[in-house]
């Protein structure tokens, strides 16, 4: 494969970046993390603080660029690309830790919607196109990454849904939940679920980003809540494995953003004289941030290029960019707050949200030990 982005994708990249970097700035991030309050409990739905979870107006920016519509469906007013524009999008919130849904809207819910959904339920990407509305899935539950433990039984004409999912990215804010849950005498479906038919519980989050625990304690859902019509397993291997793709492009951007501050506090700042750039130890250890950078850039490039040509192999590189997300990114980013010294543990210096946002990622691809085990079951073993 080719690892250069081609013109297209570099022209989205760099529109990201500008509009990112334009928004997202240092003053407005400490204004975000400084906002009101969210709720912490309760019944599903619409809280009077919903605007404080995400920056609206870097949410309305990226709409009215056409970013957010990059890959919907032509049919919704969208762009109709594919994931590695997607990877290209969310590396460059990753590298600005911009406090806006796009992982969640997009990654978890706009990619599965678009390629299984029905034509009503397409309908419902087109108010995220122009950023009316915000859209999640629920990737995770209690155990392994990709676990599905919660059930649905047919029940009339509709479903009943039971189970527990966790770290749900703006449960409360989005208009629709996908609900990954395993139909009885069928196989995995992923069902459009209201927030208001769930129990949400807020949960601890790493970043300013709402995670929550979504309790679906006989939810029941009309025959129009699963996704395409079957329970055949395949929108959940969509939404699985976009969900992976897009937590290693947040990650990849996020090691970058970190690199950059590092260097730039090395350069300037100065020990007996001497800026600590000069200093052989501390250039070793740059070095290694790079290389843990580097070999996630290469797995996550791979990994999404694999994914949309439909590459048997898919899984299993994302499943190598998902370990280096978790274990060589998150000890990258702990040298690069030992680099900063006393001020890289101070959370009013910027280093903190990329601290924070790439022990988050990998917390939601399950953590190293995970991604190992996931891995050795992909990989071919010899007899």
């Amino acid at each position: 494969m080719d690892f250069n982005l081609d013109e297209t994708q570099q022209e989205l990249k760099g529109l990201a970046a500008d509009l990112l970097a334009r928004e997202a700035t240092q003053e407005r991030l400490e204004a975000f993390e400084k906002s009101g309050s969210r709720p912490t409990g309760g019944r599903g739905g619409s809280s009077p603080h919903s605007d404080a979870a995400y920056d609206a107006v870097t949410w309305k920016a990226l709409a009215q660029a056409g970013l957010l519509g990059v890959v919907l469906p032509e049919d919704v007013g969208g762009a109709g690309f594919g994931q590695v524009e997607l990877a290209v999008i969310l590396r460059e919130t990753g590298r600005a830790v911009a406090p806006v849904p796009v992982y969640a809207s997009l990654a978890l819910a706009a990619v599965p919607i678009g390629r299984h959904g029905t034509a009503e339920q397409r309908a419902l990407l087109v108010p995220l196109t122009e950023g009316e509305t915000v859209l999640t899935g629920a990737y995770r539950e209690v155990g392994p990454a990709g676990e599905v433990a919660t059930t649905a039984r047919r029940d009339g004409d509709g479903f009943v849904l039971d189970g527990v999912k966790t770290f749900v990215p703006y449960a409360r804010e989005a208009s629709r939940i996908l609900v990954p849950a395993r139909v009885e005498g069928e196989g995995v479906g992923v069902f459009l679920v209201e927030p208001a038919a769930t129990a949400i519980t807020r949960q601890p989050s790493a970043t300013t980003e709402p995670l929550s625990r979504v309790a679906l304690d006989g939810a029941r859902v009309g025959p129009d809540a699963l996704l395409g019509g079957t329970a055949d397993g395949a929108a959940w291997d969509t939404l699985r494995r976009s969900a992976v793709a897009g937590a290693v492009a947040v990650s990849s951007g996020v090691i970058e953003g970190a690199l950059e501050l590092t260097k730039e506090y090395v350069k300037t700042r100065e020990q007996f004289d001497r800026a600590l750039a000069q200093f052989q130890a501390v250039t070793m250890q740059i070095g290694d941030v790079y290389i843990a950078k580097r070999a996630l850039d290469v797995a996550v490039w791979a990994g999404v290029w694999r994914l949309a040509e439909g590459a048997a192999d898919a899984d299993e590189v994302l499943t190598v960019a998902a370990y280096n997300a978790c274990d060589p990114v998150v000890k990258a980013l702990y040298t690069c707050q030992h680099l900063h010294g006393g001020i890289g543990l101070d959370v009013t210096y910027p280093l903190h949200r990329y601290f924070a946002w790439g022990k988050q990622c990998a917390h939601l691809l399950g953590g190293a030990e995970d991604q190992l085990d996931s891995l050795c079951a992909l990989v071919p073993q010899e007899a």
